[in-house]
This record gives structure tokens, C-alpha cells and sequence, in this order.
């Protein structure tokens, strides 16, 4: 009997440990937490995870530091919730720092217990996911906080392109941790909570006497539509996790592995003859590429990618055939579509992540050039439009390219022409595959005569009119093996599913080396 009472005895006693370490920083932090319209820590991760397969990690581990009374205080998890569920049936490892413990702050046994989920991540090869809700490094245990963001920042580039790596900043983000996320694959913010900066609004008037609040700094608006820091901007934690789920449906768990199939009951075969009708007549006028991306893709269903920024170009996730694609489109509709340096960069990032992740590329074009002028000039112009060229050639992944309109000059084959390593490349009738648009195309082959005509506008019209005729098409491309077929809009969904389909088995290898050395 009083073995089974010392049992019974030892049994409670851990209960109410779990028990108190489940209340996090107690009930008044937890309903300021809910105040600002955020979860806490265990509630985003019951949200994210299937339903009951959450295995938890050192729920009970806590600091070993006694500066300043640490030894003292009660620190649930020491801040944050870390192990290993089920997204839609698939495994991934999961952290998310408790706010309403210490406010989140990074100290060694916090940081420990983030890069054991980063290492069983790596050595499981399943996606790592980061809940962020910190105040940045515990002061109060010195170097031990500054040396547990380098342990982090290791593990993040280790594991790039061997895992996805996808953060969620649902609270304040400071100072050194901003690193962690800006390293992973995906950021993604909310609109009102979340905030990352290197230095807060307090140094900025110190140092600069400038005036700015926390959001206008850093929030999540500002990186998602000015900085290209965030890729996504959701309402609140809800939306920001269900972005999660949808985004991962479309990733292998690791490089080894080709992205999911699903069954679609949208045929292949599916014709549209709308198609022909959303690229004006006239090529000056703009139209919304996302038009043609819907009518295309499974479903119509387009997960884009840093919607906010850069929106001359568009990129994102879809599916053909069930197949995860991931598609890059000059967007006429802003700037014409022309390539500038953000878009450069957007760009290229996505491809690059596609291609770790053995997630084939469609690129559809309509691009006038590269954008002019001295500010993207002296701003590098050459250099970022150069990681472009670079990702395209580096890629192995199946790539197919639709030329929809505009293919002019260097731009033309950044966009993954047929000699940057397209496997496949489509044109629509209304394509227009040449070094530059014909009016000025005419402006330099005929400017003597043009100078010297008795009526040079009749001159110049007639030779632009020659030149479009010329040039401004896909058929001399084609003639000379740049474009492969010239394709009724119509006809598109089926044409790249047969490409893509033909596709599946391509094996490429680069070569042999430590690594490249992207234009950065």
C-alpha cells in the first residue's frame, strides 16, 4: 500500500509540473497575450499540427544561469515549445516562443532546446517550422544569449536547401533574431502583431532623430511591400498558420524528394477559349497575367508568392495535373512587366528555392527590357538582373517557358529562353521575339534614311511596319529552333501538361564543384 501511495504520489507530482508549465507565464500574461489579438505559444502550435500528434521536447528543461535571480524565477519551457508533429499527415518540427515567458527572450537553455529541433529536422529531413514572439536576447544572461542566436543562425544555413524552412513572426522580432528568419525560406507576418528590425524606434531618435513607430519600422506591411523581407502578410496568427499549412502542401519533405502528387478533377484537356481574349490586340495595353494564371493551373488555384512587392513580376505555387509547379510571369500590368533590380531578386530567390526542392518551373513572358535609368544603374542593376541569368542556368529542374507577348532583348533570355536551359519553349501567335520593340528597332537600322527622308514620319512608319513584320513575331524564332511550337491559347492547360508530364523523368547534374558564386 504504501508503494502504490508513493506512485500515486510521484505520478501527481508530475502532473502538476506539466500541469503548471502548460499555464505559461500565468493568466494575466496569457489574457494580455489574447488582448493584442495573439495566441500563445501551445495554442498556434495545436492549430498548425493534426489533431493529437504533437510529441513535445525538454518541456521541462529551464535555464541553469543565476545571474540576476534566474535561478529564482519560474520559467515555463524557458520560453519556448519545441517538438515534432503531423501537417496534413506529414512530419515536421515545430518551435514557438512564449511571449508570456520572460517575453519570449532568447537565453542558452532556449536557444538549446531550438537547435535540437533544428538538428532532428535535418538528420529526419522534414520541414522546420519557427514561431517567433520574442523581445530578442536575455540581457541578462550575456554572452550564453548571443552565442545561442549563432548555434541557431548555423543550423539555418546547414540545413538550407537540404529542408524547407518556413518562419511565422507573430509578435515583436529584434536585433539578432531577425537573422534566424531572413536565412529560412518563407517569412511570414501579420498585419497588426508582428515586428522585425535590427534596431528599435528608441536607437532611431537617439541616433538620427527620427521619429518612427514600432509598425512603420518594421511591420509586417513594411516587409512585405517594402523591404522584400516577408513573403507573405496575414490578418492575424489564424491566417498566418493556415498560410503554413497551404504552403507545405506543395513542398517535398526534403531535396531527396519530389513535391506530392494530388488527384485533381480538373481534366488536363481542359480547353479555354477565353484565353485568346485576355492579351489586348494592342501590345501597348496592359492586361493582369494572374488571368491567365488561374485559367491554366488545377483549380485555378495560385498560392502567390511576396504578392506586395515587386509586383512587376508575379511568382508563386499552382499545380498542373496535380503536379506542383512553381510559376514566374512578367506582370504587364505593372511597369509593363519590365525587370528592375527587386524583381530581379524576387525572382531569382523563388527559382533557386523551386530548384532545391525538385519543384519544376514555368515561366510565362511578356518583358520590354530591363528597367532604365541612373537609379537602377548606380543601384546594380547589372549585378541583381545577373542573379537572374545565374539561377535560370543553374537550375535542373524540368523547365517549360510560355512566351505570352513582349520577349525584347537581354530581358528575353533572362526569362529562361531556349539557351538559358528551358526543356520546353511555347509562344502564343501574339508573341514578339526580338532584340527590341520596332519603333526604335527602326529608329537605329533606318536612321539615315529617316534623317534624310523629304518626309521622314512616313519613312519611319513604313519601316517600323516592315520590322513588325520582320521581327515582331515568334516564327523566325521559331524557324531557328529557339521557340518549339507556337501554340493556340486555347490549348495551353493541355500543352504544358504534356510538357511537364514528358518532363518528369529529366535527370541533369551540374558540374562538379564546392559551389557556385552567385552575382550577390
Amino acid at each position: 500500500m504504501e508503494e502504490t501511495n508513493e506512485a500515486q504520489r510521484k505520478l501527481q507530482e508530475l502532473e502538476q509540473k506539466r500541469a503548471s508549465i502548460h499555464k505559461h507565464g500565468g493568466d494575466e500574461r496569457v489574457e494580455a497575450q489574447h488582448a493584442k489579438g495573439k495566441l500563445t505559444a501551445r495554442e498556434r502550435i495545436a492549430l498548425l499540427v493534426d489533431a493529437g500528434s504533437f510529441l513535445e521536447y525538454d518541456e521541462f528543461m529551464k535555464t541553469r544561469s543565476t545571474y540576476y535571480g534566474l535561478d529564482k524565477m519560474d520559467l515555463p519551457a524557458d520560453g519556448v515549445v519545441a517538438g515534432i508533429g503531423r501537417i496534413n499527415g506529414r512530419k515536421a518540427a515545430v518551435y514557438a516562443q512564449d511571449f508570456t515567458v520572460m517575453g519570449g527572450s532568447l537565453g542558452e537553455t532556449h536557444a538549446l532546446k531550438i537547435a535540437r529541433m533544428q538538428d532532428l529536422a535535418l538528420q529526419a529531413e522534414m520541414p522546420c517550422i519557427a514561431m517567433l514572439d520574442s523581445g530578442g536576447a536575455r540581457i541578462q544572461e550575456g554572452i550564453d544569449s548571443l552565442d545561442g542566436y549563432g548555434r541557431i543562425f548555423f543550423r539555418n544555413s546547414r540545413s538550407s536547401g537540404v529542408i524547407p524552412q518556413i518562419s511565422l513572426i507573430l509578435g515583436p522580432t529584434a536585433g539578432g533574431a531577425v537573422y534566424s528568419p531572413a536565412i529560412t525560406d518563407f517569412v511570414i507576418m501579420t498585419r497588426k502583431a508582428s515586428t522585425m528590425y535590427i534596431t528599435g524606434p528608441a536607437v532611431v531618435k537617439d541616433v538620427l532623430s527620427e521619429e518612427v513607430t514600432h509598425e512603420q519600422l518594421g511591420g509586417g506591411l513594411v516587409h512585405n511591400q517594402r523591404s522584400g523581407v516577408a513573403h507573405f502578410l496575414a490578418a492575424d496568427d489564424e491566417g498566418a498558420i493556415a498560410t503554413v499549412r497551404d504552403l507545405l502542401s506543395y513542398m517535398p519533405q526534403s531535396f531527396r524528394e519530389k513535391p506530392l502528387a494530388t488527384t485533381s478533377q480538373d481534366p488536363v484537356s481542359r480547353d479555354d477559349v477565353s484565353l485568346r481574349d485576355v492579351i489586348p490586340a494592342d501590345a501597348n495595353k496592359p492586361y493582369d497575367v494572374k488571368d491567365i494564371i488561374t485559367r491554366i493551373v488545377d483549380e485555378g488555384r495560385f498560392l502567390e508568392v511576396h504578392r506586395l512587392y515587386a509586383p512587376n513580376i508575379v511568382v508563386g505555387f499552382a499545380r498542373i495535373g496535380g503536379r506542383s509547379i512553381g510559376i514566374i510571369a512578367n506582370q504587364a500590368k505593372y511597369m509593363a512587366g519590365v525587370l528592375d533590380i527587386n524583381a530581379s531578386d524576387k525572382a531569382s530567390r523563388f527559382i533557386r528555392f523551386c530548384d532545391c526542392f525538385n519543384i519544376p518551373l514555368l515561366t510565362l513572358v511578356d518583358v520590354p527590357g530591363y528597367m532604365p535609368g541612373t537609379a537602377q544603374e548606380h543601384g546594380g542593376i547589372i549585378r541583381h538582373g545577373a542573379k537572374l541569368l545565374y539561377v535560370y542556368s543553374e537550375a535542373t529542374v524540368p523547365k517549360v517557358t510560355l512566351i505570352l507577348r513582349k520577349a525584347y532583348g537581354g530581358a528575353y533570355v533572362g526569362m529562361c529562353s531556349k539557351y538559358l536551359g528551358a526543356d520546353m519553349v511555347l509562344a502564343y501567335p501574339s508573341a514578339e521575339i526580338a532584340v527590341m520593340g520596332a519603333s526604335g528597332a527602326a529608329e537605329i537600322v533606318f536612321a539615315r534614311e529617316i534623317k534624310n527622308a523629304e518626309n521622314p514620319e512616313v519613312v519611319r512608319a513604313q519601316r517600323i511596319k516592315e520590322y513588325q513584320a520582320q521581327f515582331s513575331n515568334p516564327y523566325r524564332a521559331a524557324e531557328r529552333g529557339s521557340v518549339d511550337d507556337i501554340i493556340d491559347p486555347k490549348d495551353t492547360r493541355l500543352k504544358l501538361a504534356q510538357a511537364f508530364d514528358l518532363l518528369e523523368t529529366k535527370n541533369e547534374h551540374c558540374p562538379q564543384k564546392k559551389h557556385g558564386n552567385i552575382p550577390l
